[in-house]
């Protein structure tokens, strides 16, 4: 499939700015299962723009610019060439080993009813693949509108016992419950065809299976990935992944407007 993205992010501020520094995880690297074909970032001020590679594979472009600033709008567009691998990942980079991704963090804490929601939903699974493939079932059905929206900053047993989550959190939710299960997992942004209104990137999760590697699940639909995905970074967690961070050295508040379009070509 390919897929076009026409991805747009502003900040207007209440008081100028003297300095903004961001690390932008908005650009996908090439795997065996998705081809950038065109990318390119850009913003609408001065500022100096650097690439490079985070510890964890991703590609990352470093923000910097000085004020004083009012406002600024930083753009995506590209196209992506994807096929689909049964949410398999192939051809990834992977500068660290699995194990590392059973850390638990702040965001990703299981709290006391994820665990038995977890181990209820993968009674009479066989393999660990079914066992994971039923425990992102579960959550699609606990959760059956799950939609792409800003970081609510939820831990993963905060939006359990809420009722409701993003994307953002049923993912982080699937993370907590995989490694509570001795499960290396991991959180994935990206981008996904999608006919509803999108205010913010998809997300979805992935966890390392012995024989297959790094499976991706998406607790938002209940099934894997397919080629109407586009994988752009991993993390522990929603923070470790976000697209955009970084900070600001001046007063007020700010104002965030994002416009996104994901359509095949």
């Amino acid at each position: 499939m390919r897929i076009a993205i026409d991805h747009r992010t502003r900040y207007r501020f209440t008081a100028p700015q003297a300095r903004i520094v961001q690390m932008l995880r908005l650009t996908p690297c090439d795997t065996r299962d998705q081809t950038v074909v065109s990318w390119m970032v850009g913003v609408d001020c001065d500022a100096r723009l650097r690439d490079a590679t985070d510890g964890l594979g991703n590609a990352v472009t470093m923000l910097y610019a000085e004020g004083p600033i009012e406002e600024i709008d930083i753009t995506v567009t590209g196209e992506v060439l994807t096929v689909d691998s049964s949410g398999v990942v192939h051809g990834s980079v992977e500068p660290l080993p699995p194990m590392l991704y059973l850390r638990t963090t702040a965001r990703t804490t299981l709290g006391n009813d994820l665990p038995a929601f977890a181990a209820e939903s993968m009674t009479g699974a066989g393999d660990p693949l079914d066992r994971l493939h039923r425990l992102n079932a579960a959550f699609h059905v606990r959760f059956p509108c799950v939609p792409d929206a800003p970081d609510t900053g939820l831990t993963a047993a905060e939006a359990f016992a809420r009722g409701r989550a993003t994307s953002r959190d049923a993912a982080q939710m699937f993370i907590a419950a995989a490694r509570g299960f001795e499960v290396p997992a991991r959180y994935v942004s990206g981008y996904r065809i999608d006919s509803s209104a999108q205010s913010a990137p998809h997300a979805w999760a992935e966890a390392h299976v012995e024989g297959l590697g790094w499976v991706g699940f998406d607790p938002a639909t209940g099934l894997s990935p397919d080629d109407g995905y586009v994988r752009i970074a991993v993390g522990l967690d929603a923070l470790g992944a976000a697209s955009i961070a970084g900070t600001r050295i001046g007063a007020g508040d700010e104002e965030l407007d994002v416009a996104l379009r994901v359509s095949e070509e």
